[in-house]
């Protein structure tokens, strides 16, 4: 895939095609969304997806949170940058040589993705994610996800 800064940039194209192939507006999504922003421990999630259950309150207040880190390479994988698990559901997304190296270090309840070279799904589910319980409210999660978006439309229209 090239060279790690290369290869992060085609991996996160990966994960918005394989999440929102159709550029469909009802799918809620952001990249390089940031938690904690004004502290010394601020954190930053490569990309975030979150699905309502339906479109009631109840129903949104149900939706779950599926977080994406993209790791490049063992290096990136073992920095200890990045690894900012605080969805409902928690992937890796990464080259599958590299997942054959790491696979051992990988948390029991995080998921992986791997690219394939299909046109119809860029990416493979190799291990799936286990739910588990979120530290940040639905209201933090959200407004952090809107907060991301804002900025990237922002940027286009500059």
């Amino acid at each position: 895939m090239g060279d790690r800064k290369e290869t992060t940039k085609n991996l996160t194209e990966l994960i918005k095609l394989h999440i929102n192939p159709y550029n469909d507006p009802r799918i809620y999504a952001a990249s390089e969304v940031t938690f904690d922003y004004n502290s010394s421990h601020s954190i930053r999630v490569d990309y975030m997806w979150f699905k309502p259950l339906n479109n009631s309150i109840s129903g949104i207040e149900k939706g779950s949170f599926y977080c994406y880190e993209v790791k490049s390479c063992k290096d990136d994988f073992e920095s200890g940058n990045g690894l900012n698990f605080i969805g409902d559901y928690n992937y890796l997304v990464m080259p599958k040589d590299l997942y054959d190296i790491i696979k051992d270090k990988i948390p029991y309840d995080v998921g992986v993705y791997v690219p394939t070279e299909c046109d119809y799904k860029p990416l493979m589910c190799i291990k799936k994610a286990k739910r588990r319980d979120r530290s940040k409210s639905l209201t933090e999660m959200l407004l952090m996800m809107f907060r991301s978006s804002n900025r990237e439309l922002l940027k286009m229209s500059t």
